[in-house]
């Protein structure tokens, strides 16, 4: 079954638009593990706007799920990575100021840049996945600069699932199979709902995760978080 990961960053976000720490994000990680989330992932922005890196040094102790930091590979963000150890680090390519990420490497374009980068979190034991558009030459061009998995954007499914669900799905055919096919892990992320996620694992059942925070988090306003992670799980059997 396709794993869920749950993004943490909104909780972070509530937490830090008052100060203190209400809601704990070290709890409601583990709340999110025990009611059955399989992963926790975070994205720490240089601005500590959400996650902070106390919080990354906390939640590494307090998981006992697989761990997943993502961010824009900088200096300082690769340092924190490689002292945290996580189970995996997606690399993002992501500007400074972003409100969120919406876009994927070009691997090609940044082939040596991404070689070099992967290379010491490999070294460490880190399981290493690359943020990309739905373009099988990317996806390839991942593969060859030694990455384990590539995480596709589906921002752009999403958007064309409410229209075209059909389309959505081959608009990401491609990319998909050329993971497979490069023996590549497969991961998803970003504007996925109980809504589109069904079709997305239905079509492409060999998807190893995926990492949902900002809509699976609305939905817990109505649902609660117990509920809300049985409903993506629930996706995820069908």
């Amino acid at each position: 079954m396709t794993r869920l990961s749950v993004n943490i960053n909104k909780v972070a976000t509530l937490r830090n638009a008052r100060g203190g720490n209400v809601p704990d994000v070290v709890r409601f990680a583990r709340d999110c593990e025990s009611y059955g989330a399989q992963g926790i992932t975070v994205h720490p922005r240089p601005d500590e706007r959400h996650i902070r890196r106390t919080d990354v040094y906390a939640l590494k102790e307090a998981l006992s799920v697989e761990f997943n930091i993502e961010g824009n590979p900088t200096a300082d963000f690769t340092r924190l990575v490689l002292d945290v150890c996580p189970a995996q680090v997606t690399l993002v390519p992501d500007s400074v100021q972003q409100l969120t990420s919406d876009h994927g490497w070009d691997t090609i374009a940044n082939a040596q840049r991404l070689g070099d980068l992967i290379a010491p979190f490999r070294e460490k034991g880190i399981r290493v996945s690359v943020f990309v558009d739905p373009d099988a030459a990317m996806v390839e061009g991942a593969a060859r600069v030694g990455a384990d998995r590539v995480e596709l954007y589906t921002g752009p499914y999403a958007k064309l699932f409410e229209q075209d669900p059909r389309a959505a799905l081959a608009m990401y055919r491609d990319a998909a199979l050329a993971a497979r096919d490069c023996g590549l892990g497969l991961n998803a992320g970003h504007d996925l709902t109980t809504t589109n996620l069904p079709a997305f694992v239905e079509a492409f059942p060999w998807t190893d995760e995926v990492s949902i925070g900002h809509q699976l988090i609305a939905d817990a306003l109505y649902w609660g978080i117990e509920r809300t992670i049985h409903e993506y799980l629930k996706c995820l059997r069908q």
